[in-house]
Parts: C-alpha cells; sequence; structure tokens
C-alpha cells in the first residue's frame, strides 16, 4: 500500500461529507481507541452515532458524562484540522492549538481557574512512576524537543516513536497528554510517509509497558512492537477500503 495514496484518501474524502469510506472508519477508529485508553466509556456504536447522527442512543442504565461525549465531538474536529495542516511544520504553536480544540468546551467553572486550555499545565503532575517536567520548564523542554526533532532531515518510524515517548514525559498539559501525543504521531508518519497507526484499546497495556520501559530503561523494543503491530493493523485497514 502506497503511504502516498492512503494521505491523498484522507485529504480527499475529509472534503466529501461520505459516508462508509477511509476518512469515515478512520474518524471513528482513532476517536474511540484514542479517548478509549483514557477511560472514556463511550463505546464504538455510540461514537460511530455521534460522528454520524450528532446524536447518541444510550439505555436507561448507563450514564455518560457530558465531557466525555464533548471530547468525542472535538476529537472528530481535531482529526479534521489535524489534516488541513499537515503540512505546516510541528511547533508549539501547533500544538497548543491541538489541545485547544480537544478540551474546548470541557471545563467547569472551577477548573477554568487553574486549567488553561491551549496552553502549558500550570500545576505539577505525573504518570505512574513517571517524573514529568515542573510547569516552569515545560516551555523549555518543548523549545528542546521541537528543536532536536525538527533538526531531523529524514525522520523515521523511531524517530516519531522517540518523539512521542519525550513528549509524554514532558506532559505539557494539564490534561488530554496522551490524545495529542498520539494524533501527532499519526501526523507525522502520515506528513512524513510513513504508515500512520491507532493504538487499539486492546493493546492499551501493551502501550502503557513500552512506554513505561523506554522513558525508565531505555527499552524501546516493547513499545515499538506495539506500535509496529498497530502498524499492521492499519495498513490492513487502508487495504480493505484502496485496494
Amino acid at each position: 500500500m502506497e503511504i502516498k495514496n492512503v494521505k491523498k484518501a484522507l485529504i480527499t474524502q475529509m472534503n466529501t461529507n461520505l459516508s462508509g469510506n477511509l476518512y469515515h472508519k478512520t474518524q471513528i477508529e482513532f476517536a474511540y481507541h484514542n479517548n478509549r485508553i483514557e477511560g472514556s466509556p463511550i463505546t464504538k456504536d455510540e461514537t460511530t452515532s455521534i460522528y454520524d447522527t450528532d446524536t447518541i442512543i444510550i439505555n436507561s442504565e448507563k450514564v455518560l458524562v457530558i465531557k466525555d461525549v464533548i471530547e468525542t465531538k472535538n476529537h472528530f474536529t481535531l482529526f479534521k484540522y489535524m489534516l488541513e495542516t499537515i503540512d505546516d511544520d510541528l511547533s508549539e504553536e501547533l500544538i497548543k492549538q491541538y489541545h485547544s480544540i480537544l478540551k474546548n468546551g470541557t471545563l467547569t467553572e472551577d477548573e477554568k481557574k487553574w486549567f488553561q486550555v491551549g496552553e502549558y499545565k500550570t500545576l505539577k503532575n505525573f504518570v505512574g512512576d513517571i517524573t514529568t517536567s515542573l510547569p516552569s520548564n515545560v516551555s523549555k523542554d518543548m523549545k528542546e524537543l521541537l528543536n532536536w526533532y525538527n533538526h531531523i532531515s529524514k525522520k523515521t518510524f523511531e524517530d516519531i516513536i522517540e518523539f512521542h515517548v519525550r513528549f509524554e514525559k514532558i506532559h505539557p498539559f494539564q490534561d488530554g497528554n496522551g490524545r495529542i501525543g498520539r494524533i501527532i504521531m499519526f501526523r507525522e508518519c502520515l506528513k512524513n510517509d510513513i504508515m500512520p497507526f491507532i493504538i487499539e484499546d486492546r493493546n492499551k497495556a501493551f502501550y502503557i509497558r513500552g512506554l513505561k520501559e523506554y522513558q525508565l530503561h531505555n527499552e524501546k523494543g516493547y513499545l515499538i512492537d506495539t506500535c509496529l503491530n498497530s502498524q499492521d493493523n492499519y495498513t490492513k485497514f487502508t487495504e480493505f477500503f484502496l485496494e
């Protein structure tokens, strides 16, 4: 499968508003798995309903948090924006805009006092055993990360994963870091003629283990293998629609 055909199909189909194509199905799969990994209770069918009809049908035994629904809708907008700006350089401004789109309309009045949508974190955060950047260091750490990455003339699959690992260790935002980080991986693969991938919820444990081993022990194999498996799955996904 030619990756340029995948990129062309996603961008072309984005502007057709037709269902049942690669763009349509990628939107649903990506939003479902990316949010599910972060604990969203919204099912695949509910994700599809939100995308297709802007409505959701649930039974009387299930209560959905409005924030989860809004973030699902925002993810659709974010994916579209990602494709629209795919030729732009990866920058702090672009990444902050990603965050602004993802978290738009999700904050309570109390959260608005300390959580800045589209801006770096103001409070310390952590991920398991990982020590993340202090709020006062985030801007410097992000500039260094992007300077390193943007000076790579021909980016490889491994470079993109390395960026992801370092981005997640910085954990620049108060919330939404995982989803932003994974959509950056998809974007950078597509931009650099590498088959993109979606980390599926079923591989969540392998993905988290891979990040941890990479960040704590520089053991790269677990995460790379998980991403390669997801890449194989997305390749088969694209072949169904494009061959």
